[in-house]
């Protein structure tokens, strides 16, 4: 698959003066739910609706979607209000389904682009639609897994394609429900910058307090658009209410968030630009070789401590050294989250020239 303008046709269409929306709750409940929803989203900046049918639940015993009957309620709401309707669809018997209850927008799931066989057999059932098809990043950290996904259905004549990035899960708690991990996404948009790019904070964030920032954080790297799930009544929700807004919140965040131009072609900017980026430049360099001269020092502790027969993992040293670093890193405005993997990192790739010393 190569990067056209034509993977931007069916989102140029809509013709939006804002970043696309897709907003609606995490599961359909009730048809007076989905159409009470529906009509509050009906003169925002809401395009599409959204309500889970299947819901694939982490372990069994919780509520896992209201199946095909809630196709008929999004049919509904979507007679009444115009709105487009999105589902999740998670195997060839859900994809036939959404197609005869005519969804504008099938989804595919986290926990389903993680499976080849399962993206491929989607793909088949789709082939040659007309239908917008959009695929979640695979819940591990995996690039090429999610690119693969989205060449499976291209291969398959699927031309109305996007992504959606909701976070990536990880075994240390942090303050996310799944971690944004930015540069995957950034990477994924550098390779196919005309790939209709949505985030879909409510996921990335577990709970509704932090999903404003999440939203300008996407809009800061140029993302498409939103999935928002909204309820109202998220504290009531039957699935992920912690994370669920409302209607209202909705419209007053679409409003308080900033869309930034792509870029300024005036010559103040661009010179300021340049002499910024120039000076990100030289630190970098200075970072490289700061880097290589710790790298020399861990040999040097690999000598040793193999002229001694010593361990090479010191735990006592190494909480120190962690323990130091975020305090430092907090005096420069550095997070406790960026220092932990930098200097994981750094301690990993010591540990990888020591054992090379001793094994050698």
């Amino acid at each position: 698959m190569e990067n056209t303008k034509e993977l931007r046709t069916w989102l140029d269409a809509f013709g939006l003066g804002h970043p696309l929306v897709i907003a609606g709750p995490c599961s359909a409940e009730t048809e007076e739910q989905v159409l009470k929803i529906a009509h509050e989203l009906k003169d925002t900046d809401a395009t599409v609706l959204r309500a889970g049918i299947w819901k694939p639940r982490t372990r069994p015993g919780n509520f896992e979607g209201v199946g095909a009957l809630g196709l008929k309620w999004l049919q509904k709401a979507k007679q009444e209000t115009g709105m487009l309707i999105a589902t999740e669809v998670a195997n060839k018997d859900h994809v036939q389904l959404a197609l005869e209850h005519d969804v504008d927008i099938l989804w595919i799931g986290a926990r389903t682009t993680v499976s080849p066989f399962i993206v491929q057999e989607i793909a088949d059932a789709l082939e040659g639609t007309d239908k917008i098809v959009l695929v979640k990043n695979p819940v591990n950290p995996d690039l090429p897994l999610w690119l693969g996904a989205i060449e499976r259905l291209y291969a398959k004549n699927i031309k109305k394609l996007g992504v959606i990035h909701r976070g990536f899960s990880t075994y240390e708690k942090t303050r996310y429900r799944n971690n944004p991990e930015w540069q995957i996404p950034i990477e994924l948009q550098n390779r196919f910058p005309d790939l209709p790019l949505i985030c879909d904070p409510s996921h990335i964030a577990g709970r509704r307090d932090i999903i404003f920032d999440i939203c300008q954080t996407a809009l800061d790297l140029n993302f498409d658009g939103l999935m928002v799930e909204t309820h109202y009544d998220p504290d009531n929700a039957w699935s992920d209410a912690s994370q669920q807004i409302t209607p209202k919140t909705l419209v007053q965040m679409m409003v308080d968030l900033k869309v930034r131009k792509a870029t300024d072609t005036e010559a103040d900017y661009r010179n300021a630009l340049n002499t910024l980026r120039t000076q990100i430049d030289v630190v970098d360099h200075q970072l490289i070789e700061m880097l290589g001269k710790r790298m020399k020092i861990a040999d040097a502790i690999g000598e040793l401590k193999k002229d001694k027969n010593v361990a090479i993992l010191q735990t006592r040293r190494w909480n120190e050294i962690l323990g130091k670093m975020i305090l430092e890193g907090q005096d420069k405005g550095l997070s406790e989250e960026f220092v932990l993997k930098m200097f994981k990192a750094i301690h990993q790739e010591s540990i990888n020239h020591q054992e090379k010393i001793i094994n050698s």
